[in-house]
């Protein structure tokens, strides 16, 4: 049976974990403990309920069992993607989006913790007895929906949570980049016919900084077994490092991915995914020049 690892594109619209759900079988097959005095684990300090529900919400390199049609398989994600997918669940303010068995939306739920485990002995969660590998997303939910609680969580019709969001793999990336070229030529047209004038001209005067920094993110995206970026961000480290013209479009989402991407970008940790990306991308000096070459085509003011 095949294994397929997903990844986040961070490149698209949508990305990551959209919401938690709460339901009957954890895709992980981990249950949750939920904190009160009379439900599975008693705390010593507790005189009321405390209402929270403490789990896994994913855990790195862990096969999960799926089925489409016929095709029956296997997926999982890496251990950076379990802490990237974590980020941006915060990051994206998701902390109040839940689901009931990735139906219904509820309301009263709320993330009030979420952490790595870090080391196999001293994470909080042993001391509750989940004993999840290092690198597992841990979550603490908040539960301050009465229905919830008394007719789903008392009554065991709930064990545990599951993520809701936006992956990709590789043979999706791969339909993606055959397709790339050709999308560029179309937008280019569009923003054409919108601006009222057509520009298929490309450009590649972005000069050694850029293309440095693009070998530099190859080079060390060898080292962590490229799991680093999506294909698209690949593909783009290798024009750059190659010095190749890049259409107007392709510059816009050059500037646009550099500008968001610039707080994840670390030249101390040379293993970190965010800086890994961002220098394939061209790193600063690709921003700068993106920046500059939109705003000398009018496409940008100061």
């Amino acid at each position: 049976m095949k294994v397929i690892e997903l990844f986040i594109d961070e490149e698209g619209e949508f990305a990551g974990i959209d919401a938690i759900s709460i339901v009957e079988q954890p895709a992980i097959e981990e249950n949750f403990v939920a904190l009160k005095e009379d439900i599975k684990v008693e705390l010593a300090d507790v005189d009321k309920e405390k209402r929270i529900l403490m789990g896994a919400a994913l855990i790195p390199n862990k096969k999960i069992y799926r089925k489409n049609g016929e095709d029956e398989f296997y997926i999982y994600f890496s251990e950076d993607t379990v802490r990237r997918a974590s980020e941006l669940f915060l990051m994206k303010g998701n902390q109040s989006k839940s689901t009931l068995e990735h139906q219904a939306s509820l309301s009263g739920l709320t993330v009030v913790e979420s952490w790595i485990v870090e080391d196999d002995t001293h994470d909080k969660s042993r001391k509750y007895g989940l004993n999840m590998p290092v690198g597992t997303w841990m979550v603490s939910m908040k539960v301050n929906n009465d229905e919830v609680w008394e007719d789903y969580v008392k009554t065991g019709k709930v064990k545990g949570f599951s993520i809701e969001g936006y992956f990709t793999d590789k043979v999706e990336m791969s339909m993606i980049d055959a397709e790339l070229e050709a999308a560029e030529v179309l937008l280019e047209i569009a923003d054409s016919i919108e601006a009222g004038k057509l520009n298929l001209e490309t450009y590649s005067d972005y000069g050694e900084g850029v293309r440095n920094n693009a070998k530099r993110g190859i080079e060390l995206n060898k080292k962590v077994n490229n799991r680093c970026a999506t294909s698209v961000g690949k593909i783009r480290a290798q024009q750059l490092s190659r010095g190749e013209k890049l259409s107007v479009s392709t510059i816009k989402r050059m500037y646009s991915y550099l500008s968001r991407a610039e707080e994840y970008y670390d030249p101390s940790d040379s293993k970190a995914c965010g800086t890994i990306s961002y220098l394939l991308w061209g790193g600063k000096a690709g921003l700068a020049w993106s920046r500059g070459k939109l705003k000398q085509l009018g496409e940008i003011k100061d």
